[in-house]
């Protein structure tokens, strides 16, 4: 295939995937042509491998020997250390990350927050971390004002990057438990809630939707325990619940004095100290009053106008003042 044409990825991406359709997701994921092959053992391995290379020596597909690498324990792929115990950064990326000087423009913060957005689910409470940075390129500015805050946020990702945790593999031989808590507040509490499950279904809706056992959403808002039988749904929960329809989940609940987990992430930007901001509805210069009028005004009233054009026989009217 030619190189530089702009579909040239996506088109050798349904190619690959056509050679190698029986294998995916059964023992290899393929990403254009980077091809893991993993299995449970070793000579389960052996058998994968033997059958994925057939299968390329098949359609005359070629593979570089200094490329590759077989039987191994870890390997890096897409960015990431994989292995049996779990998922880990790029341990190179880490090591060139310590380094990493503070951005002087925006362009140099973009790339920064660029590279640190990809491993974020690595990193607790990246969004409160990185906020002063991302704050910095609110509005579009030309030129970036860093400061003290922005520096100590910088740091404190860099040293993050340092100290990653191993994510652990889960286990789709168990049930699943997805515990949520809402934090926004420009919603009724019971949309709130049901909507902060809809997120948690859509953000792990690769191991959710099909999962070998049905799984438990924990919420500490106990009207949700009836959602599944309820026969009365407004047009947005209704909405929402045909999304449900794809996962096999009950909703059990929870106080929020034992959801402590989901329920300090949805407080953490919120302190208890801090007086909610009012949230205006209207422009101050706008005022809402109610119109009324009486059955025995309005046909005086049109009687000393004209009839707009349009407007059928005998029909009530209000011109405009």
């Amino acid at each position: 295939m030619l190189y530089g044409l702009a579909n040239a990825p996506a088109v050798f991406q349904d190619f690959i995937h056509e050679v190698l359709r029986e294998f995916l997701h059964q023992c290899i994921l393929v990403y254009i042509d980077d091809i893991l092959i993993y299995s449970r053992s070793l000579v389960e391995h052996r058998q994968h491998v033997a059958e994925v290379l057939g299968r390329l020596r098949e359609f005359q597909l070629f593979l570089k020997a200094e490329k590759c690498s077989f039987h191994q324990p870890s390997v890096q792929f897409l960015g990431y250390n994989i292995s049996s115990s779990g998922i880990q950064m790029d341990k190179g990326k880490i090591a060139a990350v310590r380094d990493w000087p503070a951005p002087a423009t925006v362009k140099e913060l973009q790339r920064f927050l660029g590279f640190a957005n990809f491993y974020r689910r690595f990193i607790s409470n990246y969004s409160s971390i990185a906020d002063p940075l991302t704050n910095l390129l609110r509005n579009k500015p030309k030129s970036l004002l860093w400061s003290p805050g922005a520096e100590e946020a910088f740091n404190t990702l860099k040293r993050a990057f340092t100290t990653t945790p191993l994510l652990i593999h889960p286990d789709p031989d168990k049930p699943f438990v997805v515990e949520m808590d809402a934090s926004t507040r420009r919603r009724g509490i019971g949309n709130r809630e049901l909507l902060a499950i809809k997120l948690a279904l859509e953000e792990w809706r690769h191991w959710l939707e099909g999962a070998r056992h049905p799984f438990l959403v924990l919420t500490d808002h106990k009207n949700l325990e009836y959602l599944r039988a309820a026969k009365r749904l407004n047009p947005r929960q209704a909405h929402w619940d045909l999304f449900f329809t794809r996962f096999e989940f009950s909703i059990s609940y929870r106080p929020g004095s034992k959801n402590t987990k989901a329920d300090a992430l949805s407080r953490m930007f919120a302190p208890e100290e801090s007086p909610e901001t009012p949230e205006p509805i209207l422009p101050a210069d706008l005022i809402v009053i109610p119109i009324t009028w009486s059955q025995e005004t309005l046909p005086p009233a049109n009687a000393s106008t004209n009839t707009p054009p349009g407007c059928p026989p005998g029909s009530q009217y209000i011109t405009k003042a």
